[in-house]
């Protein structure tokens, strides 16, 4: 079995990459059969000389591999025909900006896996990048409420190595008594919640934050549970609220209130109720003036997040009054983080991290016969049409949707 590990090509760059110079020698020693090139690439975080090094081939060489392994969408002049291909395609949600890259997917009979469903046998994930996104996302957060309010200066997340200097540099700054709200307990949420307790903030509990004054900055990590309550009065559950996100609404206001600066670390899921909505972000009492928001839903359960941000220009400012996009720094603004590709900005911690539950959970799939099915659910398209477990994409791919 021959892997090819391919030059990332699209725009914005990114320099991440599924397998390091480590994880490539791993999957060469525990696997004989298992043969790796990497594509040249003059942007990855890890340069050709580190493989090399590493003794691992590096090669203009992709037509000959038989499984290409990538990070964000190919370019569709960049596909090989015929070939396997394991990258994040984002069309699983119908996203209208990929309908031809999953069109051309099909044409060159191209059978796709995309990371993002690869799962194991209870449906949950195996490869993500979401511990990164919180990791950095919380940090720019705090960057974010030092810029606002001419508190502090922290440098930008990808101007530094990894996420020890991020927390090193978290360690520097003197903040006020805030109170900081987290909310997701995932790879996301705890993420963030690792910066946090990094840089020796403390940790309070929901009725000591909704109810307590404190001398000190402190934060709080809540899920769907706390910021989410049943409609008819009945006492739900995290099981039931995902079972049945139409059956609740929205208790995340109790937290506004009282909240300086809110971290957004959860997971959105289609039903379920906005945590707060633009009318909310109106009231005299909401008090949250810095948004870092991880997830980045566009116009969704995070009122103020109204567009992604960027690397080069991470903040704006949401005037909740006119619901418009104004300078961060108004008096009336709530400051937003929304960088939509965070991990980008530490991107060796991210691949390290990605690399090893892959060669865990994906590469020995490759040499077992697939015996758990890792492949066989995260295959979307084989022999030039949707495999069945993906066929809800078809109206997707002929435009009907």
């Amino acid at each position: 079995m021959k892997f090819g590990i391919i030059r990332e090509r699209k725009n914005p760059p990114d320099l991440r990459v599924v397998l390091s110079p480590e994880a490539c020698q791993k999957v060469l020693k525990t696997y004989p059969d298992a043969k790796i090139v990497v594509e040249p690439s003059p942007i990855r975080a890890y340069p050709d000389e580190e493989y090399s090094k590493a003794g691992i081939v590096v090669k203009a060489d992709m037509e000959t591999c038989d499984v290409l392994l990538g990070v964000k969408e190919v370019p569709i002049i960049y596909l090989i025909p015929n070939k396997k291909y394991f990258f994040f395609s984002h069309t699983i949600k119908k996203q209208p900006y990929n309908r031809d890259l999953l069109r051309a997917i099909l044409d060159k009979n191209i059978e796709l896996y995309d990371h993002e469903v690869i799962t194991n046998t209870k449906e949950q994930r195996l490869v993500a990048f979401g511990r990164y996104a919180g990791i950095v996302g919380a940090y720019n957060g705090f960057r974010a409420y030092g810029l606002k309010f001419d508190l502090f200066q922290l440098p930008k997340a990808n101007d530094l190595p990894n996420q020890k200097a991020l927390i090193t540099q978290l360690k520097k700054i003197k903040l006020p008594k805030i109170k900081v709200l987290l909310t997701g307990r995932g790879r996301v949420g705890n993420g963030a919640r690792e910066m946090l307790d990094g840089m020796g903030m403390r940790r309070v509990n929901v009725a000591e934050y909704l109810e307590e004054k404190f001398n000190e900055p402190v934060y709080c990590q809540i899920d769907a549970g706390e910021y989410n309550k049943r409609k008819d009065g009945v006492r739900g559950n995290k099981a039931d609220f995902f079972a049945h996100p139409e059956e609740y609404k929205s208790n995340f206001f109790r937290f506004a209130k009282v909240s300086d600066f809110y971290i957004a670390g959860h997971f959105y899921g289609q039903g379920a109720p906005y945590l707060f909505t633009r009318e909310d972000a109106k009231h005299p009492e909401f008090n949250i003036k810095v948004v870092a928001d991880v997830s980045c839903d566009i116009d969704g359960p995070v009122a103020c997040t109204i567009r992604p941000s960027t690397i080069a220009d991470p903040i704006y400012g949401y005037d909740p009054i006119t619901e418009k996009e104004v300078n961060f720094k108004d008096e009336n603004a709530i400051a937003v983080m929304a960088v939509d590709n965070l991990p980008c900005e530490l991107p060796r911690d991210a691949s390290e991290g990605f690399g090893e539950a892959f060669v865990k959970n994906v590469i020995p799939a490759f040499f077992n016969n697939d015996k758990d099915g890792v492949l066989e659910r995260a295959r979307m398209t084989k022999n030039g049409i949707l495999t069945e477990r993906y066929s809800y994409l078809q109206d997707y791919v002929d435009g009907r949707e």
